[in-house]
């Protein structure tokens, strides 16, 4: 059990409350453990407000690629392809803010899981840090595992490129 001075994250721990001077040793342990518990569920629903996220965004592109079909079927008919900038512009802003959207998704699961595993430490066992994200090469080695952070960031990034694509051949 690591005590406060050897956090990696100091400012996690409330230096004044230890668990001898807590009351009862038993309910210092439990209440860490459920905020444990908490800071879990907490992580588990972002990555779940992540996917609705994805969800969303797929679903409006997917909808905006339809109506662009439908609209440009016969090929375009505007007077100055110029014009179709504006929607270019609108659709790359969506893209960019999903992509952004994904990263502050992944900035705070990140220092979530970080500090679960600094609860881990003053727990019995470390099943998440030590165990399954240690094991996994802590998402650095490919070969290991790769976050799904680290291939859904790709997705908005390749609608805007397809959009541009699509301007492209269709005005030029």
């Amino acid at each position: 059990m690591a005590e406060n001075g050897n956090s990696t994250i100091p400012e996690l721990w409330d230096t004044t409350v230890e668990a001898t001077s807590y009351g009862q040793s038993e309910l210092y342990q439990t209440h860490l453990f459920e905020q444990y518990k908490l800071l879990v569920d907490t992580a588990d629903k972002t990555s779940a407000r992540r996917n609705l996220a994805n969800t969303f965004f797929l679903t409006l592109h997917t909808f905006l690629i339809g109506a662009a079909g439908f609209i440009y079927q016969n090929g375009p008919n505007i007077v100055s392809p110029w014009l179709n900038i504006f929607p270019l512009i609108a659709v790359m802003a969506l893209c960019y803010v999903w992509y952004r959207l994904l990263l502050s998704y992944r900035q705070l699961n990140t220092a979530k899981f970080r500090v679960i595993g600094e609860y881990e430490r003053k727990l019995p066992t470390s099943p998440f840090w030590l165990a399954e994200w240690k094991t996994l090469g802590e998402g650095k080695d490919p070969k290991k595992y790769r976050p799904l952070t680290d291939v859904e960031q790709i997705v908005p990034i390749i609608f805007a490129g397809l959009y541009v694509l699509a301007f492209v051949a269709a005005f030029f």
